[in-house]
């Protein structure tokens, strides 16, 4: 499997290449980069420059880009509104589309395999109307995507109908997307249908994992093995795809993030997973 960690953990600090060096010191061969502009500000060239050097200067590779959730500087929290693609009105989903490409747009310096998208928030119904906005999302969106050698991969999530695994399959079976992929979030399938089930509709589309763990009432983006996530029933049917996806460790950013932790959890979780992977399926 290939290892990889999100700079997620750092999500409430603007992303600078010491933090990257402290991700680096860990041992991934790849580093996904979440967008959320008072982390990774997509727009600042300055940062992006800085950001792209420094990928240029290290063996990790950058494996994927997260794509914004708020176009402001406070995550949200200043009331504006989600980047929804398949929002009702067509002015938002217009704005939510030029936010992402806008983030795309980083790939022209960080080459960047994929980005992680999300189809909608929490509470979105589906019906024959998200469908049909999810095609035109995804199809605008991969058309941007492709001259920059950057694959879209869908996202499931949880209390959001149209993220839902069935759903995601739906819309790349309707759609025809045959070089659209999907990154199975483990924590949000284990709030939702289960990561088994998941597992089993999405099967080969699966090209990378979020993973994080959590009690199964929030998600709290735990390190694998604080929370109940049954990584011994899940992770064999992972390993028994005919190409393994990578595996992104997605962690809090409230957690202790200190060099010497980080290292620490970074090589227990693996430990686990790779444990996990070797149990017989029933």
């Amino acid at each position: 499997m290939l290892k990889a960690i999100s700079t997620h953990i750092f999500l409430k600090h603007r992303l600078h290449g010491g933090h990257l060096d402290t991700l680096a010191a860990c041992g991934p061969e790849a580093i996904e980069v979440f967008c959320a502009r008072q982390h990774f500000d997509y727009t600042s060239r300055p940062q992006v420059k800085e950001i792209a050097d420094w990928f240029h200067a290290n063996p990790v590779r950058p494996w994927a880009l997260h794509a914004p959730l708020f176009a402001d500087l406070e995550n949200g929290r200043s009331g504006a509104p989600s980047v929804n693609v398949v929002h009702p009105e067509k002015s938002r989903r217009i704005d939510a589309m030029d936010e992402v490409k806008r983030a795309l747009e980083s790939a022209e310096q960080i080459p960047f395999a994929h980005m992680i998208l999300h189809l909608g928030e929490r509470g979105e119904a589906w019906n024959a109307r998200a469908l049909e906005h999810s095609l035109t999302a995804v199809e605008h969106l991969r058309a941007f995507a492709r001259p920059l050698g950057v694959q879209i991969l869908l996202e499931n999530l949880d209390r959001n109908d149209v993220a839902q695994p069935e759903n995601l399959m739906e819309i790349l079976t309707t759609g025809h997307f045959q070089d659209i992929g999907v990154c199975l979030d483990l924590g949000h399938a284990h709030l939702g249908g289960g990561i088994e089930s998941a597992i089993a509709i999405l099967g080969e589309r699966i090209r990378s994992l979020h993973v994080h763990d959590n009690a199964g009432d929030r998600d709290a983006h735990l390190w694998p093995g604080e929370g109940n996530i049954p990584w011994a029933q899940s992770i064999p049917m992972l390993a028994q795809l005919a190409k393994p996806p990578a595996t992104v460790l997605e962690i809090s950013s409230n957690l202790d993030a200190s060099p010497n932790a980080l290292t620490q959890k970074f090589r227990q979780s693996f430990e686990l997973l790779q444990t996990a992977s070797r149990q017989p399926q029933a």
